[in-house]
């Protein structure tokens, strides 16, 4: 725990992203069972990002990609969002079932990039390890 004041505990955050991957849950259940004590005591907060229209190939910026119309736009992005919430629904299930209560979160983000630059640019983990201004840990599921 990090003091605060005299005398005065604070808890810590800890947040675990996931998506729809089956090696992100495996980083959650990891960090539950290897990190459980440390959880307990601190708030947890599992996060996941929703696709925006531009994931989803609906930006008119360049000619040469295609268009969705605004209305399949709009359904695609509920869907994501539903998508996001069975996934958070999932993810605080693990938690219970570990004894935790977690907070989630979820919000649209990106960075504009088509599938070959962020390919070329790296992943979202190795971009949290370099620019993180806290510390960060990436769960590799062993082969």
């Amino acid at each position: 725990m990090e003091q605060q004041g005299k005398g005065m505990m604070m808890k810590k955050k800890v947040m675990v992203a996931i998506d729809e991957s089956e090696l992100s849950h495996y980083a959650l259940e990891w960090t539950l069972e290897n990190l459980g004590n440390t959880i307990h005591n601190s708030e947890l907060v599992v996060f996941t990002a929703q696709p925006t229209a531009i994931d989803l190939g609906c930006t008119n910026n360049n000619l040469d990609e295609f268009c969705f119309s605004p209305e399949l736009v709009a359904a695609l992005q509920e869907n994501c969002k539903k998508v996001a919430l069975v996934l958070l629904d999932k993810a605080k299930d693990i938690c219970a079932d570990h004894g935790i209560v977690a907070e989630t979160v979820t919000e649209v983000g990106s960075h504009g990039r088509g599938t070959i630059q962020r390919a070329f640019l790296g992943s979202v983990s190795n971009y949290c390890v370099h620019n993180a201004t806290c510390p960060v840990l990436v769960v590799r599921k062993p082969i």
